[in-house]
């Protein structure tokens, strides 16, 4: 068995019902059938349980908004606009299922979780960064990440209950997350070339 194809197959056909039910062992049992397999290779493919298909349904959001940022010409696009391009489709891909979102991101918000919660989270603004051509090593790689995370983080919870025709108001928030990010980062390395500039004056 090709687990990560059943993993995504069980997943797929789950989708539909866990608004109603939840990310629960049943609702895979019922979707593994309606995929071809048998109740039992559930463990198989998500040996942790429900909360294991939480954390690959991450990867497989994941995947799936790499595989479409692959085709953007991010070199004609500034910084802000990059992140504000990957955050926005990285939702956006997930329109039809927002319930099911929902109920992952309680489940990886419960103390038990909230680990794996983190490390979805740094693993999608991991993906991110990189593919929008960020290929930093030095201290800006965990800097970068972290204020990510916040952005993420922030937009998800408000697009989870946003009404808005074609969730515009979510957009909206997110550029100015950005905006503020970005106003930001400007005034802290104001503050360092001021402070470079006095060392030398005063050194």
């Amino acid at each position: 068995m090709d687990k990560e194809k059943a993993a995504e197959e069980i997943i797929k056909n789950a989708l539909p019902n866990v608004p109603f039910e939840g990310w629960t062992h049943t609702v895979l049992g019922k979707a593994a059938e309606a995929a071809g397999y048998k109740k039992t290779d559930v463990v198989r493919v998500f040996p942790e349980g429900a909360i294991g298909a939480v954390d690959e349904y991450s990867r497989i959001c994941d995947r799936e908004m790499l595989a479409v940022l692959a085709d953007y010409n991010f070199e004609t696009m500034k910084i802000r606009e990059r992140i504000a391009a990957a955050v926005r489709l990285r939702l956006e891909l997930q329109t039809h299922h927002r319930e099911a979102v929902r109920k992952a991101v309680a489940m990886h918000n419960m103390p038990f979780y909230a680990h794996r919660g983190l490390r979805a989270l740094y693993e999608t603004v991991d993906h991110i960064w990189y593919a929008i051509g960020d290929n930093s090593t030095d201290f800006n790689f965990y800097t970068k990440r972290l204020t990510l995370a916040g952005v993420y983080s922030a937009t998800l919870l408000f697009w989870l209950n946003d009404h808005s025709a074609g969730c515009e108001a979510t957009w909206e928030f997110l550029n100015r997350r950005i905006e503020n990010v970005m106003k930001i980062e400007k005034a802290k390395k104001q503050i360092r070339n001021w402070l470079s500039g006095s060392v030398k004056k005063f050194g």
